[in-house]
């Protein structure tokens, strides 16, 4: 095997995990965000937000390292994809700014905290389906013609994409209770707990019909899920998120704090090999794999070199933080 062939793979992998890292890690505190009105008071939405407070910036770094690493390796499909989802990027950077902005200012604010409040809950709302809508965009796939995108502004808006961006909102949802319940206890545990429950339903049923639509967007999809012996070899991913969503369920409705949260950050992660398993190798749909859109090898190579001292101290940074804040958060404390 040439570096050719191997560096993209390497590639697709380094910032495969990284988008999904950003989308386990910040997804949770976007669904702080999104349930933030469900609070009794804005007490108890303080509580909320003091969760993730020590730890919500750092989690943007998995993003930036995500698509830094498109851009570096594989800037065919970054020069392909980007124009095509102009107004859904632009909409994620300027939400994600918004709740950024929100969540430091409600901290400090007074007459306007309420007005900060909803801000943080409109910029996550908006965050977590913009990247919804990317998501299902980029499955979707572009058509080429003659190795160039045949695209117009809006052609990410479709019934796919709209249905992951809902999808993906209830999904961060479900993450965020998920994670109230692993770091609150009291009214505040139960009002998540209470939450988690009909979050958890809307997830599954979601997953199905974005499921369910997958092998009929392309016929290189039905093919790769449902020939053989790819079906053979696909069918665990199905079967483990099957299981994982039954255990999900059972936990939610007990009283085990620490399970729901493992257990939904899984089947997250199970979503997301089954929509990776679903693409390869193609980068950009239907047409554009990983080698055709990749840089040239000593490109990928020299920029390898600065991903294998970054991955692991970031990975350190992002275990050690968690660490440190760990155990529950009660009222009256807080990292802001």
């Amino acid at each position: 095997m040439t570096l050719a062939t191997a560096l993209p793979i390497v590639w697709f992998f380094i910032i495969g995990f990284a988008i999904m890292m950003y989308v386990l890690l910040d997804g949770f505190v976007l669904g702080i965000g999104i349930l933030a009105p469900f609070a009794d008071d804005e007490r108890q939405q303080e509580l909320m937000m003091n969760t993730a407070a020590p730890i919500w910036d750092g989690n943007e770094t998995w993003l930036v390292m995500g698509g830094a690493g498109l851009m570096a390796a594989f800037p065919k499909a970054y020069a392909l994809i980007l124009p095509a989802l102009y107004v859904p990027v632009l909409a994620l950077l300027i939400a994600l700014i918004f709740r950024g902005v929100a969540f430091e200012f409600r901290f400090r604010a007074e007459r306007s905290r309420r007005i900060w409040g909803l801000a943080f809950c409109v910029g996550s709302v908006v965050a977590a389906f913009a990247q919804g809508v990317i998501l299902g965009a980029i499955v979707e796939g572009t058509p080429l013609k003659a190795g160039q995108a045949v695209h117009r502004t809006f052609d990410w808006y479709g019934p796919f994409p709209m249905l992951t961006g809902v999808a993906l909102v209830f999904g961060y949802g479900l993450l965020g209770a998920t994670w109230l319940v692993l770091k609150t206890e009291g009214r505040a545990q139960s009002v998540a707990r209470s939450l988690a429950r009909p979050l958890m339903l809307a997830v599954i049923a979601f997953m199905g019909l974005v499921s369910a639509s997958l092998p009929f967007l392309d016929s290189r999809l039905m093919t790769r899920w449902f020939s053989w012996p790819n079906m053979l070899y696909l069918s665990p991913l199905p079967i483990a998120t099957l299981v994982v969503a039954a255990l999900l369920w059972r936990s939610v409705m007990t009283s085990r704090d620490a399970r729901p949260f493992v257990l939904a950050l899984v089947f997250f992660a199970l979503g997301f090999l089954g929509l990776v398993a679903g693409m390869w190798p193609n980068l950009v749909p239907p047409s554009l794999s990983i080698w055709d859109a990749a840089s040239p090898p000593s490109s990928q190579g020299f920029v390898l070199v600065g991903a294998a001292i970054m991955l692991p101290v970031v990975l350190l940074y992002t275990a050690y933080s968690y660490r440190v804040f760990r155990g529950k958060v009660r009222a009256g404390e807080g990292y802001h």
